[in-house]
């Protein structure tokens, strides 16, 4: 029976999460399996690998087979590259003191440059946030611009526009308030005059009237009561009297004087 180190998939639909085992060549991918080594994350970035390292080194010694990917991941944990060392020692190449010697200077190398890419990535995540709020803020600095040029464009607009709806406010007064007037005009020279013109008909019609009687009245009255009749009887009276007392006067003193 062939063993063989692959993965299992896990997770949810588009959140793989994969499970390391040690399982017969001859099982299903998500069957049955000898034993679980460790688990894979490959959502996080850099990937998240936790496996029994020496759990795994074992089965490699032991001929186990490995899938592309359980190879890549293995190889990037270092056991690969233990299982290499330690077949140095089986052939006298090297001594387990020389294998721990290279494989920490390894861990360590591999474990820096696992650090300078987070710290890179986090960077370049900070970066990337700056860029992008700068970016926000040029936006909402063009936008304010772009509002503030509006804004000054409606208001030349507007101080364009303003006149000539004052003068048409002006000019609807003016065509209104002259009706208005006009009309009031119009009306209270129809209703004045014909009331002042009924008055004075009414006035002209009554007064002459009492005035001619009272001038007839007076002119029948006056004549006859004063000045006019007795100054005639009077006159008549002196007439008939005087000479009649002035003439055998006259005629003594003619006879007289003969």
């Amino acid at each position: 029976m062939a063993t063989r180190i692959r993965l299992q998939r896990h997770g949810k639909k588009g959140k793989p999460f994969f499970h390391l085992v040690a399982a017969d060549s001859r099982a299903k991918r998500d069957g049955k399996f000898i034993e679980k080594l460790g688990t894979y994350n490959p959502t996080a970035n850099p990937a998240v690998i936790d496996i029994n390292f020496e759990r795994t080194l074992s089965w490699v010694q032991t001929g186990a087979e490995m899938s592309d990917t359980a190879r890549a991941i293995l190889s990037y944990k270092g056991v690969l590259y233990k299982s290499h060392l330690i077949n140095g020692v089986k052939k006298g190449a090297l001594t387990m003191e020389q294998v721990e010697e290279r494989f920490t200077l390894w861990v360590n190398e591999k474990e820096s440059k696992i650090i300078n890419k987070i710290d890179g990535l986090a960077a370049k995540a900070i970066a990337s946030k700056n860029a992008k709020m700068k970016s926000e803020a040029d936006a909402n600095i063009a936008k304010a611009a772009q509002i503030e040029l509006k804004n000054t464009v409606v208001e030349e607009v507007v101080a364009e526009e303003t006149p000539t709806e004052e003068t048409v406010t002006e000019e609807v007064a003016t065509e209104e308030t002259p009706t208005e007037e006009t009309v009031t005009e119009e009306v209270a020279s129809e209703e004045t005059p014909t009331e002042e013109t009924v008055t004075e008909e009414v006035v002209a019609e009554e007064t002459p009237a009492e005035e001619t009687v009272t001038e007839e009245v007076v002119a029948e009255e006056t004549p006859a009561e004063e000045t006019p009749a007795e100054e005639t009887v009077t006159e008549e009276v002196v007439e008939e009297e005087t000479p009649v007392e002035e003439t055998p006067a006259e005629e003594k003193s003619a006879d007289t004087a003969e």
